[in-house]
């Protein structure tokens, strides 16, 4: 089928039951999310919607397809068809007789179109039967759906389809479904004023439903025990039985036993046209072929416009939600990099202020790796950024862990930091850490590439805690100690008094291990 049936059936589900009934039914049948008008699909993807959107609608296959075949009318009106469905016909049987040469026509565009085929049978005691053909099976719920649509629509009339017989008939494609449905139109009238029921009237209703039913039967039996082809048939007997002597296109030539058919050619394009060595001139000039194949190129070219189109829409729309992804890549980047309220102004094109902020008390951490140029020295530039790559990936993670962002829970983060091992050697690596408390100031640096740096003398004290330390151990300055003291959180060593650069001497500790959490609680 067509991407157009899909993309209808995908409309219906979406106007009757939402955008998220959609998406559940798509991942359900395991299809793609959009279908192109003019591509081809396989059938087995339509079914395969129909069959899920049963099971999880829970309704059965008739009402589905019931409903599908009155939202198909709707769909076809809504995209450019409803003038040409209109003149099919000034009433339901000739719009219904119409029906193939329509699908005749627009095979002239849908060249790959295998469209189901009707056909109307009057019988001699008024009642109406429409006989419908098709290469698919189980899909003829769809018709009363389509043809009930139309009569309430066109005809402003009221149509009751029930099946007599459904079978198959050998054809050259296959085997083909032959269903025969009795129709009864009813004209929509006016409600009135029920008015009293007369003497007998029941009587009446009782018999006239009998005999309904009673023909019903005799239908359905005639049907169920109709042979095919009672006859075997020659192909000149069925032409005769057709054409009228003398008249239309045909004539029978009886002393040659043949026909003389005026024909025109089945042509789509003047391409075709040109592919068999023709002209419009070679077709007669009152045929209306020349018109239609004129008619059909300016088709042709609209529906292959439409078609890029769509095909141009559909790549823009990738392209947005690719997009889209990517600002959303970009957004947690920037955000990871700089606080939400610096990250918010850049957004909006606002000009960042040099100064963001001043804190009054925060914590700093510097780390080292120890010896790290010996470690580069002994190793390929391949591992050394491998190595790297492995510890600033365990760094991101564990400032989530500990909520840690350039300043916040340092003393716990530090700890974490220390269980890092050594990814050439597998051995521990060696780390030193100074931690310092004071007041800093923010600022974002740059307008290229900015970056949310910290100032002060803060700063300053906390990079000599990490210089002035020791391997695999926290070092931390006397106002950190200050802080942390009281909490009872941590084991703490004093160190001693050390000269420290443009301070003196000054009295530090390390911080020896957390006393209410493991090493694995701590690096989660």
């Amino acid at each position: 089928m067509y991407g157009f049936i899909n993309t209808c059936l995908k409309s219906l589900v979406i106007e009757r039951f939402g955008e998220e009934t959609w998406e559940k039914l798509r991942l359900m049948a395991g299809v793609q999310e959009i279908f192109m008008t003019y591509e081809i699909y396989d059938d087995v993807i339509t079914l395969r919607l129909v069959q899920e959107a049963c099971k999880m609608l829970d309704i059965s296959s008739e009402v589905v397809l019931k409903l599908f075949g009155e939202y198909i009318f709707s769909f076809c009106k809504m995209s450019g068809y409803d003038t040409m469905l209109r003149t099919l016909g000034g009433n339901l049987v000739e719009f219904i007789e119409n029906l193939d040469a329509l699908h005749s026509y627009l095979a002239l565009s849908y060249e790959a179109m295998n469209a189901p085929s009707f056909r109307v049978e009057r019988m001699d005691d008024g009642w109406i039967l429409l006989h419908y053909y098709s290469d698919r099976k189980g899909l003829y719920h769809i018709v009363p759906g389509i043809i009930e649509a139309v009569a309430k629509d066109f005809f402003d009339s009221e149509v009751t389809m029930t099946i007599l017989n459904q079978s198959e008939e050998d054809e050259r494609t296959g085997k083909k479904e032959h269903v025969v449905f009795h129709m009864v139109q009813k004209e929509k009238v006016t409600k009135r004023k029920a008015q009293p029921r007369q003497k007998g009237s029941n009587e009446e209703i009782q018999a006239e439903k009998e005999d309904m039913e009673e023909t019903m039967k005799r239908l359905k039996a005639r049907y169920a025990s109709l042979q095919l082809c009672p006859r075997k048939r020659s192909a000149w007997e069925l032409v005769r039985s057709i054409v009228m002597l003398g008249q239309g296109q045909m004539m029978w030539m009886e002393s040659l036993n043949c026909m003389s058919y005026l024909c025109s050619p089945k042509l789509r394009s003047l391409q075709e046209l040109e592919e068999r060595g023709l002209h419009l001139a070679d077709i007669a000039q009152h045929d209306t072929t020349r018109d239609l194949i004129l008619l059909n190129q300016q088709r042709l070219a609209e529906t292959e416009l439409s078609n890029q189109l769509e095909r141009k829409k559909e790549e823009l729309r990738i392209l947005s939600r690719n997009l889209e992804i990517e600002k959303q890549k970009s957004e947690k980047l920037l955000y990871a990099m700089l606080p939400t309220h610096v990250a918010n102004q850049l957004k909006e094109g606002k000009r960042v202020e040099a100064v963001s902020g001043e804190f009054k008390v925060c914590t700093i951490l510097f780390s080292d790796v120890v010896t790290f140029t010996n470690i580069c020295a002994a190793c390929e530039p391949i591992q050394i950024v491998n190595m790297l790559n492995a510890m600033y990936s365990r760094f991101d993670r564990l400032t989530n862990i500990h909520s840690v962002y350039k300043f916040l829970n340092q003393a716990q983060f530090g700890k974490s930091w220390l269980s890092l091992t050594n990814p050439i050697t597998g051995q521990p690596i060696q780390i030193r850490v100074g931690l310092h408390t004071g007041s800093v100031l923010a600022g974002v640096v740059g307008e290229k590439m900015p970056r949310y740096c910290l100032f002060g003398d803060t700063v300053n004290t906390a990079s000599w805690m990490e210089s002035h330390g020791v391997p695999d151990h926290i070092h931390l300055s006397p106002f950190t100690y200050s802080v942390l003291k009281d909490k009872g959180i941590f084991e703490i060593a004093e160190r001693g008094e050390i000269e420290v650069k443009g301070k003196g001497l000054m009295r530090t500790y390390f911080l020896l291990k957390n006393l209410q959490k493991s090493d694995e609680q701590i690096i989660g």
